[in-house]
């Protein structure tokens, strides 16, 4: 078998409709997932768990969103979220909300604060 023909294997339509069990959408979950979502695994993956979802358990123990995920697992994004999906209706992962970029205070009180200091 070539290198081409191994590589469309392992990205078959076949292969993920395999992975997702048919499914196109995560079932027995309400968070939704967006591609900067944080995912932290609580354990590590249990004996007998899909291969897929094993690697997503090993590689959460830090937080990582779904877009590095499904970099890092070479599946579509569409993939990854029904598998998270899944690992979220279980309890093994937790979805977060990634941090908020920091807010600047008013535009005014730094230029007043910038005033002051110019006085000392």
């Amino acid at each position: 078998m070539s290198g081409a023909d191994q590589d469309w294997e392992e990205q078959s339509p076949e292969r993920l409709y395999v992975i997702t069990g048919g499914r196109s959408g995560a079932s027995g979950h309400t968070t939704s997932l967006d591609l900067v979502t944080l995912i932290v695994s609580k354990a590590g993956p249990k004996p007998g768990m899909q291969p897929e979802q094993a690697s997503i358990m090993r590689l959460c123990h830090s937080p990582l969103s779904v877009a590095e995920l499904s970099a890092y697992l070479q599946l579509p994004v569409s993939v990854v979220t029904v598998l998270l999906g899944d690992l979220l209706a279980d309890g093994r992962v937790v979805a977060r909300a990634p941090v908020p970029p920091a807010q600047l205070p008013d535009r005014a009180l730094i230029e007043a604060v910038i005033h002051g200091l110019q006085k000392l």
